[in-house]
């Protein structure tokens, strides 16, 4: 049984699913500290000027080192719900499965998850269901640390802050899945490792294949 570890990405990118493609089960690590300038709390999404990323605002971001991913408040002082959805639907409005799903996206943005993981959580078993990919998803118990798998046991590969939006000290990407182009709203140059969602609009239920 393969089982990959990871932590919990907001809109999840093309490579977050692209690493679970020969698993059979996802784990989440619910006991990290939260780590700021991540994926933990942003996606890029292109634009007509480009990528850009939509970031979520969280309360004690400061002393994050200090706080449990799975605690992080969501900050809604800030109206960024509205700017995010606004955002998508000025990129993607033209796509053509963007009408057909931005009302399950709606609807969780509606909820208002007063924490990070819920709302990423129920993203992530949305885009799941969207790309009709019935992967189990677990949680931790406790933390693990980064040790290999003793003999005998199940294949635990652990992606955890495998996938950054910022470049190594050596100003390298980390190594990642060699990405599938597609047709995209806009340029003719393939924009990689955005989120899912670019995906998902452009391609609907047959999103899929591309991975």
């Amino acid at each position: 049984m393969s089982v990959v570890l990871t932590e919990l990405h907001y809109l999840p990118s093309i490579p977050f699913f692209q690493q679970l493609l020969s698993a059979d089960e996802l784990l989440l690590d619910a006991h990290e500290h939260y780590h700021k300038q991540t994926y933990r709390n942003r996606c890029l999404v292109l634009t007509v000027q480009g990528p850009q990323p939509l970031t979520v605002p969280v309360i004690d971001g400061a002393r994050a080192a200090k706080v449990r991913t799975s605690e992080i408040e969501i900050d809604y002082r800030q109206n960024w719900r509205h700017r995010h959805f606004r955002t998508l639907q000025t990129a993607y409005g033209a796509s053509p499965y963007f009408g057909y799903y931005a009302d399950y996206l709606q609807d969780i943005y509606a909820q208002k998850p007063a924490r990070l993981w819920e709302l990423n959580l129920a993203f992530l078993q949305l885009l799941f269901r969207c790309l009709r990919w019935p992967l189990p998803i677990e949680l931790t118990a406790e933390y693990l640390a980064p040790t290999p798998p003793a003999p005998g046991q199940e294949a635990l590969l652990d992606r955890r802050d495998f996938l950054t939006p910022k470049a190594l000290p050596n100003g390298l990407e980390p190594d990642r899945p060699s990405p599938h182009s597609y047709p995209q709203v806009f340029g003719t140059a393939f924009v990689p490792n955005l989120s899912v969602l670019d995906l998902l609009f452009m391609q609907g239920p047959g999103a899929g294949q591309f991975l």
